[in-house]
């Protein structure tokens, strides 16, 4: 007979910095005991379309050719790069607000605001699209807007350039420029 310990961590997410908390050692001995371990619910195995093997009901193989799908597709937001060439559907002709950020991959302080940037891009999700533009990739663009430090992050509204904040900025800044522009 086998016993096996495992050690939970529990995340506890709130509007203060997260805290978290321990719980003791579960143990489980002898043969799996499912019922101790939670079930996670955010993925789903699909039948793939092209080889046409069904799941089979109670079945906890995986058929051959099959799909894991992620069913949490709304949480899944990310900020989309951007290009000259894309620019002008994209930004300008877009009906609903967008934040577009300036950076390159060599600037750290860049690599410091993404998260920023991603964090709003999901908050924000429907109301405002977020881009980001590659200026080592698209100088044109960069140029056109007077960039001349990065990261810059470029507010544009019914295809006109609203706000603009330079450096990284902690994340309430970006937020009220946003509600501005909303």
């Amino acid at each position: 007979m086998a016993t096996v310990q495992l050690q939970s961590l529990t995340l506890i997410r709130s509007s203060a910095l997260p805290s978290a908390t321990f719980s003791p050692p579960i143990a489980v001995t002898g043969r799996r005991n499912s019922s101790a371990l939670p079930r996670f619910s955010g993925l789903r195995l699909r039948p793939s379309a092209e080889t046409g093997f069904p799941t089979r009901p109670g079945s906890r193989t995986a058929p051959r050719g099959g799909r894991i799908a992620c069913e949490a597709r709304d949480t899944a937001v990310e900020v989309a790069p951007i290009t000259d060439a894309n620019w002008q559907p994209l930004v300008l002709e877009s009906e609903s607000p967008v934040l577009v950020e300036f950076w390159a991959p060599w600037c750290g302080p860049c690599r410091m605001i993404h998260p920023i940037i991603d964090e709003l891009a999901k908050e924000y999700a429907g109301k405002l699209k977020c881009y980001k533009l590659n200026t080592d990739e698209s100088p044109s663009t960069a140029t056109r807007y007077g960039i001349r430090s990065i990261p810059t992050v470029i507010f544009f509204k019914n295809g006109e350039k609203k706000d603009t904040v330079i450096g990284a900025v902690p994340k309430t800044t970006l937020t009220s420029s946003i509600e501005k522009l909303l």
